[in-house]
């Protein structure tokens, strides 16, 4: 609707320094000409809509014109920016509900705040995608956000096999995963990622650094949990998977798709890597009756002897 898509350029233009007539209707999916005609029709109603020329033109809002969308409290607006579980809500089909409610809080703050809001969403990730749950004790978590908030370098004591390293490390954010924590950082310009509970000391030191202009903390996260995939242990296996199933299989952390052969509304036949014969007998007897191993031979064979095992257990 188009009162819709009006409330949304002003939002838009809100939350933003400028943005071009393309960008608008590539976002709204949307011809220029429509974009053209909403803006005349926002300048009409009384929105104050300035068009700046030239290459590094575009449309701007007049500086000191806001819209007053909510009264919510600064920090509670940035508590809520941090709830983004993006998974979850795209399974509900409510993604571009949350995207619509994250542009009104945006826009409803004040500039200050505003830009506190995007150091914020910078600087923590919540990836609400589990791997697998465990508590640890993360006894410098709170040492690590000082440094990250103060952008001063941070000297750390970090548990690798049994052993003690000593690292000195530039703090650029904290993702935390299901309910793991972990540190991505720059060390003599290399990123890094550091699982919180084996931080044994963390001493903010008096020494500043320079945040890389162009890192992204939640994209830095998405590719390296791809790679992470990536460079696994490969042990492929051929499985039957009840299409309820499908969408969970695809956030193991130890499970990589291949293929699909064939899908239909009973089982769907997918070509699958696994970690290795062990990992995979531990997912698939996860799934219960959803999950069927057609081969390798070996994970049909210990996957039939771990359940009879546990059915012995409970004779």
């Amino acid at each position: 609707m188009r009162a819709d898509r009006l409330l949304s350029i002003l939002l838009c233009l809100q939350t933003t320094d400028k943005i071009n007539t393309r960008e608008l209707a590539e976002k709204f999916e949307v011809s220029e000409r429509t974009i053209l005609r909403d803006m005349d029709a926002l300048s009409t109603s009384g929105v104050p809509v300035v068009s700046d020329r030239g290459a590094a033109g575009g449309w701007r809002l007049m500086e000191g014109y806001r819209t007053n969308l909510t009264g919510l409290k600064a920090d509670e607006i940035q508590s809520l920016l941090l709830a983004n579980t993006t998974h979850i809500l795209g399974d509900l089909g409510m993604r571009a509900n949350y995207d619509m409610a994250t542009l009104k809080l945006l826009a409803s703050l004040p500039q200050a705040v505003q830009q506190d809001a995007a150091r914020v969403r910078q600087r923590i990730h919540v990836d609400g995608a589990g791997w697998y749950q465990a508590n640890e004790p993360v006894p410098c978590l709170t040492t690590i956000q000082d440094a990250i908030w103060m952008e001063h370098k941070l000297q750390i004591t970090y548990l690798r096999q049994d052993q003690a390293t000593e690292r000195l490390v530039d703090p650029l954010g904290i993702v935390v995963k299901g309910t793991i924590w972990y540190m991505v950082a720059a060390v003599e310009s290399e990123l890094r990622t550091y699982r919180v509970s084996r931080i044994q000391q963390a001493i903010i030191t008096d020494d500043p650094f320079i945040r890389p202009a162009e890192f992204e903390l939640v994209a830095f996260w998405e590719q390296s949990t791809k790679d992470f995939k990536a460079n696994l242990p490969q042990y492929p296996a051929v499985i039957k998977l009840k299409p309820q199933a499908h969408l969970r299989l695809q956030k193991e952390r130890f499970v990589a798709i291949q293929e699909i052969r064939s899908s239909h509304e009973d089982w769907m036949i997918l070509e699958v890597y696994f970690q290795t014969l062990e990992t995979a007998c531990q997912t698939v007897l996860s799934y219960g009756a959803d999950l069927i191993v057609i081969e390798p031979a070996a994970l049909r064979k210990l996957t039939h002897e771990t359940m009879a095992a546990a059915l012995k257990l409970y004779d």
